[in-house]
């Protein structure tokens, strides 16, 4: 199972916290993270692994901040003949819409698909959106608010054990994370206070 965790502007010092695990058969082909871009196509290079059987990527970013990420939605009967997912996070990463211009430009053609779930990010303007296919005919499209979030094989943030324990996880480290970030800052400038003092008095 694909599983995304994330907190996004919910950290003083960073913007975006993320952890990813792809689940995909070790016989499929697949290029490690490094700079790429599509064959054909302009645009920014993308840094991120790389299917070489679609071409596309389930995690890519560009030095212009955008960012976005990809899961799978679980369906009894894929369909034959569907247009490769990995090519919905590549399109987005090199071309210039933001990520609600994308997302919606996407929902048109989104039955053009098997299920997935697909989290667009511009770290530069603070905007993410999540846009999915699944359930229902018509594609759900939605900002992502500030806080911890978590994506598998279903709909954003849905109440499956496994993403229910994660979310919980990923909590806990960040407000330890911010705990030990702050205790680190406070006990420095005590340090250089303390240190300047010493300097004065000598």
């Amino acid at each position: 199972m694909c599983i995304a965790a994330w907190t996004w502007q919910a950290h003083p010092a960073y913007g975006l916290l993320l952890l990813f695990n792809r689940d995909e058969y070790h016989s499929r082909p697949t290029r490690p993270a490094q700079w790429w871009a599509a064959a054909g196509e302009e645009g920014e290079e993308i840094l991120g692994g790389r299917d070489e059987l679609g071409g596309g990527t389930w995690l890519g970013c560009t030095k212009g901040g955008k960012l976005a990420f990809l899961t799978n939605v679980r369906e009894p009967s894929p369909r034959d003949g569907a247009r490769s997912r990995g090519e919905l996070p590549v399109r987005y990463l090199q071309g210039r819409q933001g990520p609600l211009e994308y997302a919606t430009e996407i929902a048109k053609e989104a039955d053009q698909y098997n299920g997935f779930n697909l989290v667009l990010a511009d770290v530069h303007s603070g905007t993410m959106v999540y846009i999915s296919n699944k359930p229902g005919d018509a594609p759900v499209v939605q900002t992502v608010s500030p806080g911890c979030h978590v994506l598998s094989n279903a709909a954003i943030d849905s109440p499956w054990p496994k993403v229910h324990g994660t979310t919980v996880l990923m909590t806990r480290s960040v407000i330890l994370y911010v705990f030990l970030d702050n205790s680190l800052l406070l006990l420095r400038s005590s340090y250089c206070s303390a240190k300047k003092k010493g300097s004065q008095d000598a």
